[in-house]
């Protein structure tokens, strides 16, 4: 975990830790964690308003919304990255500049239910692939070209299993400035 305050706050369950080999338990918990998300995620932002929405979880961090439309663009880009990683052979995948991302309109002032419809989606579809999976579809993998890394399939489903829980907590922060 990291040492100071804002660091504790950007990484509230802190970092997130590679998945180094397949764990059928494990598989099993992760697949779980993201099926819940979106029913986690509405019970936490139900009732919102604007002025919550728009609450940050740390200065300099994103608002509510921000995280729950991050959510969405980051789940939507995991989903094509798995299915190219089951269907082709290393794929090299397409980064996102995510901070960017978070800056544009739609992220910054757009309401979060076209996003959590999203999330609604790509997480059923995630969760009916990941459910499907063979123990040697999560070893295979896809290229990341900004890290210069292979990410193999039971790693990405510990990132986006950890993923769900670290903007649940970031959620989770922000409300406890308004309750």
């Amino acid at each position: 975990m990291h040492g100071n305050t804002n660091d504790k706050l950007r990484y509230p369950i802190g970092d997130y830790v590679a998945t180094t080999s397949y764990n059928g338990s494990d598989v099993k918990h992760r697949i779980n964690i993201i099926e819940n998300f979106y029913n986690t995620l509405v019970a936490e932002v139900a009732n919102l308003n604007e002025a919550q929405l728009n609450t940050t979880y740390r200065d300099g961090g994103w608002t509510i919304r921000q995280v729950a439309h991050h959510c969405a663009d980051s789940h939507m880009n995991g989903l094509i990255r798995l299915k190219l990683a089951l269907c082709e052979d290393k794929p090299i995948i397409k980064p996102y500049p995510e901070q960017l991302f978070a800056e544009l309109a739609d992220s910054k002032v757009e309401p979060i239910e076209p996003s959590l419809q999203i999330i609604c989606g790509v997480h059923l579809r995630l969760t009916s692939v990941l459910n499907s999976m063979s123990e040697a579809d999560f070893n295979k993998s896809y290229v990341h070209p900004q890290y210069q890394k292979q990410f193999f399939m039971f790693d990405f489903l510990g990132l986006y299993a950890w993923h769900c829980q670290h903007h649940l907590a970031h959620i989770k922060l922000a409300k406890q400035k308004f309750q």
